[in-house]
């Protein structure tokens, strides 16, 4: 499944644009209509809560953790996927924003399945003792449950077992975070017309190996994810913005904001039949356990 619609195959003319922004993004975060009318986003300062608050996970490590980016643009003939211009820029957005976050990143390009196992579990076998927590951004084309590789395709369920918490023992009670820019599916969303108007803890507890994970797809179940060519993914970007935006809000809080942001501020634009005046909404899929918060410097 192409992740996006392309169209920059032969039925399009010229410039390939498969997403229009709608609304112009101001400095402070505010979305500007057509006609000029603004929809403002605030800079929130909620703050952080203590290390010892027992709803919140604790974030004095020495290290906040690792974040490992896997980007997939080239695909073998045999998959049949297209090209993903504009991935790279996704890339780069994401090194840049987890990079300020704290994170000690990691890019990896153009892999196979083999390739992407094999990251992921040497990634998932490192000692965390000593770092908060661990973040996967996965750039790539897809299907609902599916990720591709270069040469071929797996169950996102197969690349993250590795860091469940039966095994991956340094990470356990903390917060995985896995970003997915990927198709689910070969739906479109034409969108639809709106009006506007503290007990302590015990020492030793048993939990879920599936606990403290999050999984932020691009888009829902069933359908396309959409990916500019030359200005990147609605959701990637959004999700890059709005983490440095709103670093000191609570992580839930700020994927609502990134919710909102693709769903209300992007609309496709194709020359491809069909394929114009789409919309798109992010989905979340949280077994966290607690509030998370990204250290914010002083």
């Amino acid at each position: 499944m192409s992740e996006e619609g392309d169209v920059s195959g032969p039925q399009s003319a010229g410039d390939a644009v498969d997403a229009l922004q709608w609304f112009k993004k101001r400095s402070n975060g505010a979305c500007v209509t057509p006609d000029g009318n603004k929809t403002s986003e605030e800079v929130d300062s909620s703050p952080i809560e203590s290390a010892s608050d027992p709803f919140c996970y604790k974030m004095d490590y020495a290290s906040i953790g690792t974040c490992l980016i896997i980007n997939n643009k080239n695909f073998h003939k045999s998959t049949n996927m297209t090209l993903r211009n504009g991935t790279d820029l996704d890339a780069a957005s994401v090194m840049k924003t987890f990079s300020q976050l704290g994170y000690k990143v990691r890019v990896a390009n153009d892999q196979t399945v083999r390739q992407m196992k094999s990251l992921m579990i040497s990634v998932s076998e490192e000692d965390h003792s000593q770092s908060a927590s661990v973040v996967c951004v996965l750039l790539s084309h897809g299907e609902d449950g599916i990720i591709y590789g270069t040469d071929g395709c797996e169950r996102l369920e197969t690349l993250v077992q590795c860091f469940k918490g039966n095994r991956c023992r340094t990470l356990l009670g903390k917060p995985k975070l896995f970003f997915i820019q990927a198709c689910r599916g070969a739906a479109l969303d034409d969108g639809a017309e709106v009006e506007t108007d503290s007990v302590a803890e015990p020492v030793t507890q048993r939990i879920p190996v599936e606990a403290d994970f999050l999984y932020a797809y691009s888009t829902a179940p069933g359908y396309y994810s959409w990916r500019n060519t030359t200005n990147g993914s609605w959701f990637i970007q959004s999700l890059c913005e709005m983490l440095l935006l709103h670093r000191s809000l609570e992580l839930m809080q700020v994927m609502t904001r990134v919710n909102r942001k693709v769903a209300l501020c992007f609309e496709s634009s194709s020359n491809l039949p069909g394929f114009s005046c789409k919309k798109q909404i992010p989905c979340i899929v949280s077994m966290l356990t607690k509030d998370f918060y990204f250290p914010v410097k002083s």
